[in-house]
């Protein structure tokens, strides 16, 4: 029954570690100038008439010079260089976080992170005071859809509001995680996207739609893999493009009805610049500048060089669909005639993330009028035009001494992490206690020195992607040595902590994953996550009062993840009506939630109600057909209202989609030989006795061998 922990931890594991980075070999997409642009101030006309169509594409995690119309010639990207060629290419577009979820809040509410208050990939959910891209045109009549691909834009977080169809189904059941990411890959998006939008008819449409292919660990497909097999991420690059064409077709080179396609990335990759692995540590070019493309009836076609942001993309889209934009917006809509002319852009940005789950310094920054300033412990000013590549930090140069002053003067008041007590709304205060930001916690400092800066600490980022490379490898003691270094040298980073448990937990090491999950708590570094898999943990070696007390801290709670693991514990310690309670609860305000589906079978099947266990089990599997528990449940409710051989059938396909579900291999082999199916059942034996654990298994080893002997040779 064990539980995996939180998907939604795993999102910052690898926001600020990403898996396995490039080989140093690896040939990182070549620093480029912008091409030939028009005048700087140029932007394109506005739409003389609003338009019908409206396409968001986001692909994540993909650098601005990662493309070949921004001057990559190691890159095929053709679907997205005709995009370019016919609408405007923008060669200073800028996100303001360098992680997903924020970053997509901005995108589609036109606000900044401190102004909508998502700020890392967990523990934030959009407030459903804000309006979005979606409610805002749905409003106005637009059809909409959101087709993503990836758990860290999961409807939980908010961002699902507007949306007629927020399609999220990238499977998150019982599935075993080793530190990777739900998600699911581009072409099977963009298929469910285009199969909605043909299915709207005269309806304007709004559709969004995002990628997640470039994100690490990269495996791009056949032949993108053989085409860079030095720089697999370029050939993810590839491969999204590859999958764009069938959706990009439908407007190019020309639209039946008058449409505005934009598209952008979340954050750029690292790919080892200033010794970043992957994204989400610092905030430099390679992670925080974007490509950005306006595609559309009569806004022509050239490139430009005005400062663009994020939260730009929503006053745009309004425009094009002839909406009054509300004056509550952060950003200034893209077109010619319709953005502030007055005094420079101010381009915002932060990166929390290692401030949340490694106690990092918190860094934020601005970029005006081509000079970047960082403000961290070790603060940070580059000259952009001259120093593209921010190796020459000008922080100390006497001439720039005014120019610090002016732009650390231009960071928001309110963008400071964390916000002053009794500076903050009600609401946000409790968001702060439930991370426990406003209790004490350790990984939030009053104040810090340089010994925090990311660029001091930049060494334990790198040996954390040591410690996911290794276990993805199966190097699990050498994962496990370097995870326990990186805890006895920082021990505030959470992120450590999760790896070291998820090791134990994969291992079967249950006690001792238990010892290490309660230190974590006792130092006061334990997500949310951690402490939902400890009382998970306690319940499976049977300690359910404790299970029960952990979970309980968490009180009446609106999280999801908390209801399904309380489901489970109460399950598991026989109170079965009321995990009943919980879970169906949980059902009714999330229909479709696979964990829900899969513990009601569980707890059915454990009251004996069989064809209620069946319908749960079937329900889980008509939205994620690989979910192994599920399967499990099944074959056992098909067993007990009369059908071995559909129980069998189920069994095999719970041990298909996990080799380790030793519950459904001895299952299947014991009624593989009830029905007379011997080469079956031996098989399922052998592969039983071969691999279960023993302390968990000893008796049923002890039977299967017995009953292995009694089959015919």
């Amino acid at each position: 029954m064990r539980d995996l922990l939180s998907a939604a931890l795993v999102a910052c594991l690898l926001a600020a570690c990403g898996g396995p980075g490039p080989d140093a070999s690896a040939e990182s997409p070549p620093r480029v100038a912008s091409g030939s642009a028009a005048a700087r101030g140029s932007l394109p006309a506005a739409p003389d008439r609003p338009v019908d169509d409206l396409v968001l594409i986001t692909i994540d995690t993909l650098r601005a010079d990662a493309l070949g119309f921004m001057g990559n010639d190691a890159v095929a990207t053709p679907a997205l260089d005709r995009l370019a060629a016919g609408g405007w290419a923008f060669d200073s577009a800028r996100a303001h976080n360098v992680v997903t979820l924020p970053s997509h809040a901005n995108i589609l509410t036109g606000l900044h992170p401190y102004e909508h208050g998502i700020r890392d990939n967990t523990g934030f959910v959009l407030p459903d005071s804000i309006p979005t891209a979606a409610t805002l045109l749905a409003a106005a009549g637009f059809a909409t859809g959101a087709f993503v691909a990836a758990f860290p834009l999961d409807s939980r977080f908010g961002l699902d509001r507007g949306f007629e169809i927020y399609d999220d189904e990238y499977g998150v059941g019982s599935r075993q995680s080793q530190l990777s990411m739900p998600e699911r890959r581009g072409d099977l998006v963009v298929g469910r996207a285009l199969e909605w939008w043909r299915r709207q008819g005269d309806r304007r449409r709004f559709l969004w739609l995002h990628l997640y292919d470039p994100h690490a660990p990269y495996a791009p497909p056949e032949p993108y893999r053989s085409r860079h097999p030095t720089s697999p991420y370029l050939g993810e690059v590839e491969a999204v493009d590859h999958f764009l064409e069938p959706l990009l077709a439908q407007f190019l080179p020309s639209s039946a009805r008058a449409a505005l396609v934009v598209v952008t990335s979340d954050h750029g990759e690292a790919l080892g610049d200033h010794g970043e692995t992957s994204h989400g540590l610092f905030a430099y070019e390679a992670t925080l500048k974007v490509p950005l493309v306006l595609w559309g009836a009569g806004i022509g076609s050239g490139r430009s060089q005005v400062a663009a942001r994020h939260v730009d993309i929503l006053p745009t889209l309004l425009v094009a669909a002839g909406i009054e934009a509300p004056a509550t917006l952060a950003g200034r809509p893209l077109f010619a005639g319709t953005a502030p002319g007055a005094g420079p852009t101010t381009q915002y940005f932060e990166a929390l993330t290692s401030t949340f789950n490694s106690g990092f310094a918190p860094l934020r920054g601005v970029v005006v009028e081509g000079h970047k300033f960082i403000s961290l412990p070790l603060p940070e000013l580059y000259d952009l035009a001259a120093d593209p590549g921010e190796s020459r930090n000008l922080v100390e140069v006497e001439a720039e001494r005014g120019r610090v002053r002016r732009l650390m003067a231009a960071l928001p008041v309110e963008s400071a992490w964390p916000p002053e007590r009794g500076a903050v709304s009600d609401e946000t205060a409790a968001t702060l206690r439930s991370l426990g930001y406003l209790s004490g916690s350790e990984s939030i400092k009053e104040s810090y020195s340089p010994e925090d800066d990311p660029k001091t600490l930049v060494g334990l980022d790198r040996k954390m992607h040591e410690v996911i490379d290794a276990s993805q490898r199966g190097e699990v003691d050498r994962a496990e040595r370097l995870v326990r270094e990186v805890i006895a040298e920082r021990p505030a980073m959470s992120l450590a902590w999760f790896s070291l448990t998820q090791m134990l937990l994969d291992r079967d090491q249950r006690r001792e994953a238990i010892a290490v999950m309660q230190e974590a708590d006792r130092l006061g570094v334990a997500k949310d996550s951690l402490v939902r898999q400890l009382g998970l943990t306690l319940a499976e070696e049977g300690r359910f009062p404790e299970a029960l007390a952990v979970l309980e801290r968490f009180g009446a709670t609106d999280d999801p993840d908390v209801s399904a693991a309380l489901g489970l514990i109460l399950s598991e310690a026989g109170r079965q009506s009321e995990a009943r309670k919980v879970l169906t609860q949980l059902l009714e305000s999330d229909p479709g939630n696979v964990i829900a589906l899969e513990r009601l079978a569980l707890v059915a099947l454990r009251d004996q109600r069989w064809a209620e266990a069946r319908s749960h089990a079937e329900a889980a599997l008509a939205i994620d057909p690989a979910l192994g528990e599920a399967w499990n449940y099944l074959g056992t409710a098909r067993y007990n209202t009369g059908d071995p051989r559909g129980a069998v059938e189920a069994w095999e396909r719970a041990v298909a989609a996990r080799s380790d579900n030793y519950d459904a291999l001895f299952n299947l082999a014991l009624v593989a030989g009830q029905i007379g199916d011997g080469a079956r059942a031996r098989r399922a034996l052998e592969r039983f006795i071969a691999g279960a654990p023993p302390e968990r298994y000893g008796r049923d080893l002890e039977r299967a061998r017995e009953l292995l002997g009694q089959l015919p040779s």
